[in-house]
């Protein structure tokens, strides 16, 4: 697939913006330590993109001449991961830099259902490594010796057109790696570039092989839509090519009937978008957002079908994400925190009192339903005072808890301790 050995457009240091003052001090370390033992090193991917856009990375990640075995000899803090292609951590408190060897592109074998790797463990050159990668703006290198960016692939040109494409033909690389569809759409949203028109076309094309792809790694990206305050642009793109149709029948199905562009469900994802701290809420809330609308619709249904009934939310929620839970496995923990927050919605329509709302106020899942319910009021217009009334009892009643630990853990360790005094010693079979 990638035959034509090209020069790399070099762009020194005086033309760009990168500085070392804005990486971080640990890559900057294990960089020079492998300079300085004569081995190429270079960061990689995101890192570099990111940069040069003036935006902060999250991971700073090293590729190298240096083999795994090399790499470990040079850092005691070093673990060597995976089985396919070993990777080094290397490893700073709770911080991990991850530092790889350069890797050839393997070849694509042709199965029943398109095209897929075969082989990921080939040691390779810094272009080889450069053009196995997904698309251009994450193909770019930065050298710590000369401090100079080095471009195989026309990363450079697609950052300044604010472009996602393919390294490659991009009808090969997505059914090599599905996944790699929606990744597309996750850095077109995230950097709010377009999607390059034959990617656009090989999207349209191959959606349906995403079904090909590994559910857990699925449903790890789907997640990750969230996380680049950009929810939904991507699930918005998701639904234009069709993935959504693929994935989340029951939320494409939605859209369809409910306005499509206009739907009510991207209101909701823009309230999320719009709250600053978006990126600490967990995937329970993020499902729970995604499902709402679908929700509600379910809520009316069942209240027109039992006029004089109760409805069950809690039921009705679960009704709501069991297609989710079967198509994308999501882990139980997520669904029950989805469920709950879903149903204790119209818990925060009360004022407050010192009461029952207090135990409320004290549990658990408290916060989480804060957060959805604030999503809520976001996405509706509503008025946050009597939230902010229910967030004032909640730390209340979090310095009251505070402030009576340490009675509490006591009472319980005298309890604890009487109850040991009153029991007889069990005497043993045969004594």
């Amino acid at each position: 697939m990638f035959l034509k050995k090209n020069k790399p457009v070099i762009r020194e240091r005086d033309d760009h913006c990168i500085s070392r003052a804005n990486m971080d001090a640990d890559a900057v370390k294990v960089l020079y330590r492998l300079v300085n033992s004569n081995y190429i090193s270079y960061l990689v991917g995101g890192s570099v993109r990111d940069m040069l856009l003036g935006r902060e990375p999250k991971d700073f990640d090293i590729s190298t001449d240096a083999q795994p075995a090399q790499i470990r000899k040079l850092f005691r803090n070093c673990f060597l991961i995976g089985r396919r292609f070993r990777l080094a951590h290397i490893v700073f408190g709770r911080k991990v830099i991850e530092t790889s060897t350069f890797r050839a592109q393997p070849k694509a074998v042709k199965g029943e259902d398109g095209l897929y790797q075969a082989e990921d463990n080939t040691f390779g050159t810094p272009e080889e490594d450069a053009k196995r990668r997904d698309f251009t703006v994450n193909g770019l290198f930065y050298d710590i010796k000369t401090f100079s960016v080095i471009d195989y692939v026309g990363g450079l040109k697609d950052l300044e057109r604010k472009m996602i494409r393919s390294i490659g033909d991009p009808n090969v690389r997505f059914r090599e790696d599905p996944v790699r569809m929606m990744r597309a759409i996750k850095f077109a949203a995230k950097l709010d570039f377009f999607i390059e028109k034959n990617c656009r076309k090989a999207l349209k094309t191959h959606h349906a092989d995403i079904l090909n792809a590994s559910v857990p790694r699925v449903c790890d990206e789907v997640y990750r839509l969230f996380t680049v305050n950009a929810s939904e642009a991507a699930f918005k793109m998701m639904w234009e090519f069709n993935l959504l149709e693929v994935l989340l029948p029951d939320v494409s199905e939605y859209i369809n009937r409910s306005g499509k562009l206009t739907s009510p469900l991207w209101r909701y994802l823009a309230a999320l978008d719009s709250i600053s701290t978006n990126n600490e809420f967990s995937n329970g809330i993020r499902t729970a957002v995604l499902y709402y609308p679908i929700f509600l619709e379910q809520c009316e249904k069942d209240k027109k079908q039992f006029p004089n009934g109760r409805i069950n939310r809690m039921q009705v929620a679960r009704k709501v994400l069991r297609n989710l839970s079967t198509n994308l496995h999501i882990p139980k923990a997520v669904f029950f925190s989805a469920v709950a927050a879903m149903d204790m919605v119209p818990r925060f329509d009360n004022m407050p009192s010192k009461t029952r709302a207090a135990r409320f106020a004290r549990n658990s899942s408290f916060r989480e339903s804060y957060d959805f319910k604030e999503i809520l009021l976001t996405a509706d217009g509503g008025d946050l005072e009597l939230l902010e009334q229910w967030k004032q009892l909640h730390l209340e009643a979090y310095d009251d808890g505070a402030n009576s630990s340490d009675v509490t853990e006591s009472s319980t360790r005298r309890k604890r301790h009487h109850q040991s005094r009153g029991r007889r010693k069990r005497s043993k079979p045969n004594e």
